[in-house]
């Protein structure tokens, strides 16, 4: 997952770091009021399952993954001949994702980035719609970085929720990271954010209880 450089600390050191090194969690976002978000870390860590491989499938072009984590959809692509670029802020995530024979950055989404404008396909998934807080100001910068007609494929909560909240990582024995800005939003809440920036939906599915939609600039 990505975040401002600014806010890059909760991804880049403890617990994230070593959830992703040990392939296992427990791993959670915190509210500070207490609720728990859990994160899916071996789910991460392990081959791409069958609703990742939809979202894979409604690619189109060379494919940034935003928020790359332990670089399961990028090695995916890299062995099926796609030209794919991971970037995140965690090195730990970084170092997994090149590690399976994949191609990625230690950057944020919101850093200059290679081939602005160019990408055929930009991936939002495993929550990463909720990057720095603030839906639309993502949506704003992918539409920097897609060709014109890009497309945009983001996992949402299953739920029909929006909220903007602070979260801190969480490993739910004691050791947790400092406060950061995220977001949740489903399917139509995101919609509700896309279509006066431009983006206007494609497709909409669900799969394995997860649910994505493809938006085009």
């Amino acid at each position: 997952m990505s975040t401002t450089h600014e806010a890059a600390p909760p991804w880049c050191t403890d617990p994230y770091a070593d959830a992703v090194r040990n392939e296992r969690g427990p791993l959670f976002l915190r509210r500070a009021d207490g609720w728990l978000l859990p994160l899916e870390v071996e789910r991460w860590c392990a081959g791409p399952d069958a609703a990742d491989l939809s979202a894979l499938r409604h690619c189109e072009g060379a494919v940034l993954d935003i928020g790359c984590g332990p670089g399961r959809l990028v090695a995916a692509l890299a062995a099926a001949g796609r030209r794919v670029l991971g970037i995140d802020v965690s090195e730990a995530a970084v170092a997994r994702t090149v590690s399976l024979g994949g191609a990625a950055l230690r950057l944020s989404v919101f850093d200059p980035l290679p081939d602005e404008g160019g990408w055929g396909t930009a991936l939002l998934l495993d929550g990463n719609i909720g990057i720095g807080g603030d839906p639309g100001a993502l949506l704003t910068r992918v539409a920097e970085l897609v060709r014109p007609g890009g497309l945009l494929t983001a996992e949402t909560a299953p739920l029909d929720v929006d909220e903007r909240v602070e979260v801190r990582v969480d490993d739910g024995r004691g050791a947790s990271g400092s406060l950061f800005p995220w977001a949740r939003v489903g399917t139509r809440a995101l919609l509700r954010v896309a279509r006066p920036l431009g983006w206007r939906p494609v497709a909409q599915w669900s799969v394995g209880g997860r649910s994505f939609v493809s938006l085009r600039r």
